[in-house]
């Protein structure tokens, strides 16, 4: 997971993760990396339209946006 926050810090890239809140709602957000450290990140979250802080130990799951392929 620690290359995919640098990765998304550096080079701006959105990112989708899964984060369960203090009150156990999962939630799928896709954010931005602005910073982080060992417990937490800081980032716009796309979702809710504001920088927002997220527990690490919240993030279920996290991994690059990938592209939708047309038709």
């Amino acid at each position: 997971m620690e290359n995919i926050y640098v990765k998304s810090m550096q080079e701006r890239l959105p990112i989708e993760v899964i984060y369960i809140n203090k009150h156990g709602i999962i939630t799928q957000r896709m954010i931005r990396v602005l910073r982080y450290n060992d417990a937490y990140i800081k980032g716009y979250c796309y979702t809710k339209r504001h920088i927002r802080t997220f527990k690490r130990d919240n993030i279920l799951s996290v991994d690059f946006i990938r592209s939708r392929m047309g038709a």
